[in-house]
C-alpha cells in the first residue's frame, strides 16, 4: 500500500483523473444538481440538492464563458463533470465535453460521474469525447453486481474504449459489502475510487441516524471510514483501489487548485499566501470613490496598490499600507483574509480602528 499526503492511500499508480485532482489541475463542472438515486449519504448542498443548476467549481454557470473563464483561471488541464447525476442532463455535457476540447484541446481530460445511463447515453458521451467515467452503485448492489445494470454500463462503458471505474464512500458498517464490490470490478479489469464518508449539512441526520459518529472533534469525517478504506486498498488486487481522504480533498486537491487560481486573480495590493488565501485591506463606506480620492490625496497612495470593487462595495488597499493609516480615517477599515474564489469566501476580517 502507497501512503499519500494527508491519510489517502492506493495500491498502484492513480488514474488520470485523479492524478489531475492531486495537481489541483481539475476543474469541477457540476452540470446539475436532479438525481434520482436517493443516496443516504449525499453530501450536496442545500443550494444545489435536487435543483437544476450549474457551477464551474463555486462560480454559478451563465453562459459558456463563464465555464471557458474559470478553466483558464486555475490553468486547468482536465475537468470532472458532477452533480447530481449528469446523466439527468446528457445532451448538456455533450456541448460542453466539446466545448471543453474545441478550446482546450483534445489532451484536456475529461471525466464523469453517474449513477445512472443508459446504452445510448453512455455511446453519446464516449463519442463527444469523454475520457473517463465513474459509476456509483448503490449500497444495496454492491453485493449484487454481476448481472446487474451497472454491469451492463461498465461493459457498455469499455466497449466504447473509455477508462472506467466504480466510486462509493467507504461504509464502516459495510465491509463485507465493499470487498465484494472491489471483487467484482477486480474480475472486470476497472479501477476503484474509494471515498471517506462524510458528514455535511444535508446528511447529517441520516448517518446519525444509522449511528455513524465524526472521528474527531475537527473532522466532518466518519468515525472508521478510512481504517475500513486502508484494510480493502491493502488486500492483493490486480486492479488500481485508491482512497481519498476527506482532509486530501481539502488540504491538497483544494488548496493547490486554489493556489492556481490566486495567482491568476491576485491584484498587486493583495498577498497570495501558503494557504491558498488572499490578505488585503478593506475600507467601507457609502462613497467609495471620495475614499479614493481621500487616499490619494492625503496618503499619496499609489493607484497600483489600491481599487474600488464595485461588486463587494468596498474599496480595497495594500495591507500594509492601511495598517499605518488606519487610526486616521473616518472610515471602518479591515484586514481581511479571503479564498480567491468566484465568491471570495471570507476566511477572517481584523478590525483596524
Amino acid at each position: 500500500m502507497i501512503i499519500l499526503p494527508n491519510g489517502s492511500a492506493t495500491n498502484k499508480p492513480v488514474v488520470e483523473g485523479c492524478k489531475l485532482c492531486e495537481e489541483g489541475a481539475k476543474m469541477v463542472l457540476f452540470v446539475t444538481g436532479i438525481c434520482h438515486a436517493g443516496c443516504f449519504y449525499c453530501p450536496l448542498s442545500r443550494e444545489k440538492m435536487n435543483r437544476d443548476v450549474i457551477f464551474a467549481d463555486e462560480m454559478p454557470v451563465h453562459s459558456d464563458e463563464d465555464i471557458l473563464l474559470e478553466a483558464r483561471l486555475i490553468e486547468a488541464k482536465g475537468t470532472g463533470i458532477t452533480g447530481g447525476d449528469p446523466m439527468e442532463m446528457v445532451d448538456r455535457v455533450v456541448h460542453y465535453i466539446h466545448l471543453l476540447k474545441d478550446n482546450f484541446g483534445e489532451e484536456h481530460h475529461i471525466h464523469l460521474y453517474t449513477a445512472s445511463g443508459s446504452k445510448e447515453k453512455i455511446e453519446k458521451l464516449a463519442n463527444a469525447g469523454l475520457d473517463e467515467i465513474r459509476f456509483h452503485p448503490p449500497p444495496q448492489l454492491w453485493t449484487k453486481m454481476p448481472g446487474s445494470i451497472y454491469e451492463k454500463r461498465i461493459d457498455w462503458s469499455l466497449e466504447s474504449g473509455m477508462s472506467v471505474g466504480i466510486e462509493v464512500p467507504v461504509l464502516p458498517d459495510m465491509e463485507k459489502e465493499l470487498v465484494e464490490l472491489v471483487k467484482f470490478a477486480n474480475e472486470k479489469g476497472v479501477f476503484v475510487n474509494l471515498n471517506e464518508l462524510e458528514f455535511s449539512e444535508t446528511n447529517y441526520r441520516e448517518l446519525n441516524e444509522r449511528g455513524y459518529e465524526p472521528k474527531n472533534d475537527v473532522s466532518s469525517a466518519v468515525k472508521g471510514s478510512e481504517e475500513v478504506a486502508y484494510r480493502i486498498v491493502d488486500m492483493d488486487w490486480d486492479i488500481i483501489v485508491h482512497y481519498c481522504s476527506s482532509s486530501f480533498k481539502d488540504g491538497v486537491q483544494m488548496r493547490r487548485r486554489l493556489m492556481r487560481r490566486g495567482k491568476n486573480i491576485k491584484k498587486e495590493y493583495e498577498e497570495l499566501t501558503d494557504d491558498a488565501t488572499l490578505i488585503l485591506g478593506v475600507i467601507l463606506g457609502d462613497n467609495l470613490e471620495e475614499i479614493y480620492r481621500y487616499l490619494r490625496e492625503n496618503f499619496q497612495v499609489p493607484e497600483n496598490l489600491m481599487g474600488i470593487n464595485r461588486e463587494r462595495n468596498r474599496v480595497e488597499i495594500s495591507p500594509y499600507i492601511l495598517e499605518e493609516i488606519a487610526l486616521e480615517l473616518p472610515w471602518e477599515a479591515y484586514e481581511v483574509e479571503e479564498y480567491p474564489t468566484w465568491d471570495r469566501l471570507q476566511v477572517e476580517r481584523v478590525k483596524l480602528n
